[in-house]
């Protein structure tokens, strides 16, 4: 399916939570963000369905994302439901890792093929004052026990704040050099001012190829980031919601009011 702009639209990044383990410093607030209640997240059968909807429209890539998808009771369920739609190539996740060592293995033999894992330092103190929470042992735990389980290619999510010749970004890029990962380079943004840039070594903020829509964890279609456009699935349907997300989707980002990475998952 295409766009107005006749960039084609194949790729689906499916946010299953709005709740995290880590409290990122470029992403949320020490003390957390307000949580959606519990009935306004979707529900696995709607998620499903939506999905089996948007690849028979033309979707055959597809990440799961949150939050952190994997605090989501019931994640390797849900995984094994979205491999067993037919259509879908390329099924991977987006996770920080700090619970991969006990997930990637079950998530693999669910039919989950890759991941893509934040990494932003390899500085024990520097990644805990990142994270807030977290413990650089834990992720690099998980990436090791993902790499084992074979969800390959494993590709590490680095921000940087200009490039990725900064000394953490550097440290990031010899550890995957070491091990056979991928790395890319994600500028820091911020979706209220509108400031993004392209991702080194990824597909993310080139505006004029973008092939993708978000559906966010309450059931709303974004068709860009920086926008505050978006379409409920549960009040117009899937493909409706789909059809309307197409046609309104812009040439090229501005600013997001309405929404933050932690719901839509980046």
């Amino acid at each position: 399916m295409y766009d107005l702009y006749n960039r084609k639209i194949n790729y689906l990044r499916i946010s299953v939570t709005d709740r995290c383990n880590l409290r990122c410093r470029y992403c949320m607030p020490a003390e957390g963000i307000p949580l959606l209640k519990h009935d306004d997240i979707l529900r696995f059968d709607e998620i499903v369905e939506f999905t089996r909807v948007a690849v028979a429209m033309g979707i055959n890539k597809v990440r799961i994302t949150g939050g952190e998808p994997l605090v989501r009771k019931g994640i390797v369920e849900l995984t094994q439901m979205l491999a067993s739609i037919a259509g879908i190539d390329d099924l991977g996740m987006t996770t920080n890792g700090i619970f991969l060592d006990r997930f990637a293995l079950p998530l693999a033999e669910a039919g989950l093929q890759r991941v893509n894992i934040s990494l932003d330092t390899l500085d024990e103190e520097k990644y805990h004052q990142i994270t807030r929470r977290g413990k650089l042992s834990d992720a690099l735990r998980g990436i090791a026990v993902a790499d084992g389980a074979g969800l390959h290619p494993i590709k590490l999510n680095c921000v940087v704040k200009k490039n990725g010749l900064e000394p953490d970004a550097e440290s990031v890029r010899r550890f995957a050099e070491a091990h056979g990962y991928q790395v890319r380079y994600i500028p820091q943004m911020d979706l209220a001012e509108g400031t993004f840039g392209r991702v080194q070594g990824g597909e993310g903020g080139h505006c004029s190829s973008c092939n993708r829509l978000r559906l966010t964890s309450d059931g709303k279609i974004l068709p860009c980031l920086f926008s505050n456009i978006s379409y409920d699935i549960r009040e117009l349907g899937a493909e409706k919601a789909i059809e309307m997300a197409l046609q309104n989707k812009p040439l090229s980002g501005t600013t997001n009011k309405t929404s933050c990475f932690s719901n839509i998952g980046g």
